[in-house]
């Protein structure tokens, strides 16, 4: 294995490993990460990390499955919901470059981050 494909399966293994840990890893973890690590432009980081969120929600959703707390039809609303809002932001994306795209994503990140310490 080479040091990009190593380097990239590490990235893989930590987003994985907090994407089923806290529901959250491909945009916290993978894009900075890709980024930072790996050289990727920012709109080849976050379209890396959309493609990646399938994949690896499949394997966390399996074990999740069992949990008795979940509610199906809200999993179902918030999906077709989400759904729409996935591909309206993916016909957007194109259209926002790349520094402003760090920008909002940043921006974003800090919310979450600020919401979450309270």
């Amino acid at each position: 294995m080479n040091k990009k494909n190593l380097i990239l399966s590490i990235i893989g293994f930590f987003s994985g490993f907090f994407n089923g840990l806290f529901g959250s890893g491909g945009g916290t973890i993978l894009v900075p990460s890709l980024k930072k690590f790996a050289k990727f432009e920012p709109h080849k980081a976050h379209a890396t990390a959309i493609a990646i969120i399938l994949p690896i929600s499949i394997i966390s959703i399996f074990i999740y499955l069992n949990n008795s707390n979940l509610d199906y039809f809200n999993i179902l609303i918030i999906s077709l919901g989400g759904m729409l809002g996935g591909y309206l932001g993916a016909k957007f994306f194109k259209k926002i470059p790349g520094n402003l795209l760090n920008k909002i994503f940043g921006i974003f990140m800090l919310i979450a981050g600020w919401r979450m310490i309270l």
